[in-house]
């Protein structure tokens, strides 16, 4: 029998949430902390289910119509990272391009991002699933994929996306590329600086890139 999770509706949040998203989304007008709140209330109840019927759940969760419950199906993936195998990242690869914008699509990197991070030796299967794709939303996740992985960051791969969309005009790419390299400056500061002075990026990529440097 299916779980059934309800958030609230607060019609006082609803226009203010909907207005940041460019009206993309209907909002039940939860705020992240409250919602945090139900997750985690639910979440006992659900943590021990098998991968399969977990995955009917998630996937029930983000059809549903207000954007709150795709936030809390993306959290349930990434809380369960250990369930999942790589039939599982294939179906959430899937849903990253269903109700795609920003929001979503960079909270789906995470669950990918965790797993590559207790299955090293998989990461280059998981890069493939982004790697070239038609679906721009698919290669942001694989440009910002390794965010926060520090020494550990593969720099070809990271090279690779980023020459791959080099000339992209889509801003949420070149947004991307600035904050992969951004984020990599951290760690190795030389190589951002170098990559940025022998590659012709956009003036929104290279700007995000050197920001701290």
């Amino acid at each position: 029998m299916m779980l059934i999770f309800e958030l609230p509706i607060h019609p006082e949040n609803q226009a203010a949430m909907a207005r940041y998203m460019q009206y993309q989304f209907t909002f039940n007008g939860v705020k992240a902390t409250e919602r945090h709140a139900y997750e985690r209330d639910f979440w006992p109840a659900v943590k021990q289910l098998p991968a399969a019927e977990l995955m009917v759940i998630i996937k029930a969760l983000y059809a549903r119509e207000a954007r709150e419950y795709q936030y809390v199906a993306i959290d349930i993936a990434a809380r369960a990272v250990r369930k999942w195998q790589r039939s599982d990242l294939l179906q959430f690869a899937e849903l990253v391009t269903e109700k795609a914008w920003w929001d979503s699509v960079d909270s789906w990197k995470r669950v990918f991002s965790e797993y590559i991070k207790r299955h090293p030796a998989e990461f280059e299967w998981v890069g493939q699933l982004f790697a070239q794709k038609d679906n721009f939303w698919l290669r942001r996740v694989g440009l910002i994929l390794q965010l926060g992985f520090q020494d550990a960051t593969c720099i070809d791969y990271l090279q690779t996306a980023i020459e791959d969309d080099q000339t992209t005009p889509e801003s949420f790419i070149q947004k991307a590329i600035g904050w992969a390299l951004r984020d990599y400056a951290k760690t190795n500061p030389e190589w951002v600086i170098d990559f940025v002075d022998t590659h012709t990026l956009s003036a929104l990529a290279q700007r995000e890139a050197l920001k701290q440097l």
